[in-house]
Parts: structure tokens; sequence; C-alpha cells
């Protein structure tokens, strides 16, 4: 690990998404709340705040780090002429220490779809996730850095 002792803490914060397109079929049974699993939104935020939260337990060399926020938020993106349908996950991850929050909020998008994927495999395994990417970040050395 980068030894990170001697940085100062700043506030630090990280966005991410991605997405996870499906079947119109799949997604109405997310939207309507009727898949056999139970409420794939609701368990999928809470999949993806527990992802944050274990990061550093999944990527090697990744610092633990007390987290002050982890908001997910899922949009919902009906099929239109040749778009398939699709659910669009949200992170934004807060801390204040020594090394930044960007790990923490890719992991927690891709949990986040990898729960939906999951929840829904059962009426459709041609479920793609794609274009998870962080889309700023804010705090420390660096400074910021927004994807535009």
């Amino acid at each position: 690990m980068v030894d990170v002792a001697a940085k100062p803490a700043t506030h630090r914060t990280a966005v991410a998404r991605g997405r996870i397109e499906m079947l119109p079929a799949t997604f109405a049974l997310i939207q309507s709340g009727n898949v056999k699993k139970g409420d794939v939104l609701g368990i999928a935020r809470i999949a993806a705040i527990q992802g944050a939260k274990k990061t550093s337990d999944l990527i090697p060399l990744c610092h633990p780090l007390a987290l002050t926020r982890v908001a997910i938020e899922f949009a919902l993106d009906p099929a239109q002429g040749d778009a398939p349908a699709a659910v669009e996950c949200t992170a934004t991850v807060e801390t204040v220490g020594p090394t930044g929050v960007e790990m923490e909020a890719l992991t927690a998008v891709n949990v986040g779809l990898l729960t939906i994927y999951d929840m829904c495999k059962a009426v459709d395994r041609g479920m793609t996730i794609s274009g998870v990417r962080l889309l700023e970040k804010h705090g420390g050395k660096s400074g910021s850095f927004v994807q535009s």
C-alpha cells in the first residue's frame, strides 16, 4: 500500500455511474416491483452501499476508509426505438481523509448493478452491464476531475 500517513486529511468526494441494459419485460418487472426475489432497486441500493464500505476487502492495496456518506441513485430508462431498456446507477461517496474515494464509488456502482443482474437473471440472462466510469472526484493534492 502507498504510505498516506503524511498526507493531510481533506474532504474528498467521488461520483461514479454505470448502467445495466435489459429486455423491456425485465424492466417492467423491476418498475412494477414484481420480481420474485423482492424489491430489486431497494436491495441493490443496500448492496451498493455495502460494496463501497467493503472496497478495501475486495481491491488489493486499497486503503480502508471511514466513509462519511454513500448515496446511491437509480434512474429508470425505458426502451425507446432501438435503445434497450436500462437502469442507471450513480454512486456518490464522501470521506474526510488522506486518500480519495474513487474506488469506493466505482465498486458501489458495480455491486449495485451486479445485484440487479442477480435478482433478475431468472427472467433475463442477456442483461449487459456497461459504461461504468468515474464522473468526478474532488479533494486532495490532485484537486478536481470532472469527466466532460
